[in-house]
């Protein structure tokens, strides 16, 4: 896994939550691409929703078991974007991947919106959504 993100170092307001923010963000994509489902369990909400690049829905543990027929061969994220209202942090990024589903490969790049939300002392992600990139 490759992250193109820097370090917060400024004393902005927010940006100790903020780095927060981005190691567990982090910790989410490491857990993706190593398929490691009991930390995904741990890092989703009960009620957790995913919208997918073609519009499928899948709750929490359709998104966990769909690593049994999808696995990241790479996963890259930049230009990482996180904004904080309250207890919920909005993060938006951009995903370029290599995977396969069902043994057949798969190549996106796609720009990634997540909500997470600060309950019982844990940042946990209550959705995703992707959206395709256009083709340069």
């Amino acid at each position: 896994m490759k992250n193109e993100n820097e370090k917060l170092t400024d004393a902005t307001p927010g940006s100790e939550t903020k780095e927060k923010v981005r190691d567990i963000q982090n910790e989410f994509d490491k857990a993706e691409l190593h398929a490691d489902t009991k930390k995904l369990d741990q890092l989703l909400t009960d009620d957790f929703l995913s919208i997918g690049p073609r519009g499928f829905v899948l709750n929490k543990e359709q998104w966990i078991n769909r690593h049994k027929q999808f696995r990241y061969e790479q996963l890259d994220t930049s230009e990482m974007n996180i904004r904080l209202y309250g207890d919920t942090a909005i993060v938006t990024d951009i995903q370029k991947n290599k995977a396969t589903f069902n043994n057949e490969p798969v190549s996106l790049s796609v720009r990634v919106s997540q909500v997470w939300v600060h309950e019982n002392s844990q940042w946990k992600l209550a959705s995703i959504q992707f959206s395709p990139m256009a083709e340069s």
